[in-house]
C-alpha cells in the first residue's frame, strides 16, 4: 500500500485539498492518505474540517501569538523531520505558496521523499507581490517532482522556468470542486451573518495583504467611503481582518459609514453567501479571484499585479491596483452601466469546472503504478 502524506495550515490550503482528500479516501484499499497540519489558523481551519468531516491525523500546532515568518520558518523544520521518519511516506501533497507548503517541500527534499505541487505555476513576476507567496511558489517549484498546474498559462510558466513537460499537468483549480460541493450542499448549513441591505446593491469588500498595508489600504478605504457617499443606493460590507494594523487603518476611515458594515472575519460558508448577494466583489485575496466567476460576480482586483491573469484576459475580472481615483472609477462605472457589468459575467469559469480532484488523483494513481 501506499502512503501520501498532505501538509496543510490554513484555511485556504484545506479548502483547496480536501476535494483531493475526500477523493482519495475513494481508494483506501491501495492508498493510505495521512493528513496534518502545522494550525496557523486554529479557529478558522476546525470549522473547515468539522464542515467536511476531516480529522487530521497529526496537529503540529505551531502557532504562537504575534509569530513572525521567521519564528514559523526555524519552527517547523524539526517537526515535520520527525514526522517524515515516522511515516516514510511514498508522496506528499502540498498545496499553493504558504511558508508551510515550502518548508513541508524543502525538508520532503532533504529526506528525498517525492513532492506533489496543488496549484503550481501561478506567477506574479515581482517577487514582493503578493510576499512572501510569489517565491514560496517559486521555491517549492525547484524542489517538487510532480505539478498540477490549474491552467495553460500556469503550465506555461513552470515550462519557460525548465521544468520538465512530462511532469507538469493542467487540473483546473481544487477550490472550485469544493466550491460547487457547497453550493449543492445549501440545506446542510445556515447562514450566520445576517446584514438588512434592503433593495441596496451590495459590495463586498475583502482587503488584508501585507503589501496593501499602510497607504494602499487606506487609498482603499478613502475610495470606499467615497463611492458610499456618492451612492446611497449602495452598501459595503467588509469583513475586517484581525490583523491590528488592518483594524487600525479601516476603522479610523470607515467605522463611522453607515452605508459601511464592518464586521468580523466569516466562515468560508458565510463568505460564499455574501459573495453571491454581492452586486460587485472588490478584493486584493487570491481565492476569490477563482470563485468569484463561478458565481457571476463582476470583480475589481485591488493588487498592482496579480498572479491570476486568465481572470482579466476573460473580462470576468479586472485590475486597479490601489489608486483611489482608479478604485473610484471602475467600480463607479459597473454601478452605472450595465452594459459594462453584464460583459464581466460568464458561464465559464477560466479556472477550472469542479472536476480538479478527480484528475489529479487518478494522476497519482498512474505515477504510483509506474
Amino acid at each position: 500500500m501506499k502512503k501520501i502524506l498532505i501538509i496543510f495550515g490554513t484555511r485556504p490550503e484545506a479548502i483547496k485539498l480536501i476535494p483531493i482528500i475526500k477523493k482519495l479516501r475513494e481508494y483506501s484499499s491501495s492508498i493510505k492518505t495521512i493528513i496534518a497540519t502545522t494550525a496557523q489558523h486554529r479557529e478558522m481551519l476546525d470549522q473547515i474540517l468539522q464542515f467536511f468531516d476531516i480529522k487530521p491525523r497529526y496537529d503540529l500546532n505551531i502557532m504562537a501569538h504575534n509569530q513572525s515568518l521567521i519564528d514559523l520558518t526555524t519552527k517547523l523544520p524539526s517537526h515535520l523531520q520527525k514526522l517524515y521518519e515516522e511515516i516514510k511516506p511514498d508522496l506528499i501533497l502540498v498545496q499553493g505558496d504558504t511558508t508551510s507548503a515550502f518548508i513541508a517541500s524543502l525538508i520532503a527534499f532533504y529526506n528525498r521523499i517525492p513532492i506533489g505541487h496543488i496549484e503550481a505555476g501561478l506567477r506574479s513576476f515581482d517577487k514582493f507581490q503578493p510576499f512572501p507567496e510569489e517565491i514560496n511558489r517559486k521555491l517549492i517549484t525547484h524542489l517538487a517532482d510532480y505539478h498540477f498546474a490549474a491552467t495553460p498559462t500556469a503550465r506555461q510558466n513552470l515550462i519557460n522556468e525548465g521544468i520538465n513537460k512530462d511532469k507538469i499537468f493542467i487540473t483546473g483549480n481544487t477550490v472550485i470542486d469544493t466550491l460547487h460541493y457547497i453550493l449543492n450542499k445549501k440545506e446542510t448549513y445556515t447562514p450566520k451573518v445576517k446584514i438588512d441591505i434592503g433593495n441596496k446593491k451590495m459590495i463586498l469588500l475583502t482587503a488584508h495583504r501585507r503589501e496593501n498595508l499602510g497607504k494602499p489600504l487606506t487609498s482603499i478605504c478613502q475610495a470606499v467611503k467615497k463611492i458610499v457617499s456618492r451612492h446611497k443606493d449602495v452598501v459595503v460590507v467588509y469583513p475586517v481582518h484581525l490583523n491590528p494594523k488592518v483594524q487600525k487603518t479601516v476603522r479610523s476611515i470607515l467605522s463611522m459609514e453607515k452605508n459601511v458594515h464592518l464586521i468580523s472575519p466569516l466562515s468560508y460558508f458565510d463568505l460564499i453567501y455574501l459573495m453571491q448577494q454581492a452586486y460587485i466583489i472588490l478584493t486584493d485575496s487570491g481565492g476569490i479571484q477563482e470563485e468569484a466567476p463561478s458565481l457571476q460576480k463582476p470583480l475589481l482586483v485591488l493588487r498592482n499585479v496579480t498572479e491570476r491573469p486568465e481572470g482579466l484576459i476573460a473580462g470576468v475580472s479586472r485590475l486597479v491596483g490601489t489608486d483611489k481615483k482608479k478604485i473610484i472609477e471602475e467600480t463607479e462605472r459597473l454601478l452605472s452601466d450595465q452594459s459594462a457589468y453584464q460583459k464581466m459575467i460568464t458561464d465559464h469559469n477560466p479556472y477550472g469546472d469542479g472536476d480538479a480532484s478527480s484528475k489529479i488523483v487518478t494522476i497519482i494513481k498512474r505515477i504510483f503504478s509506474n
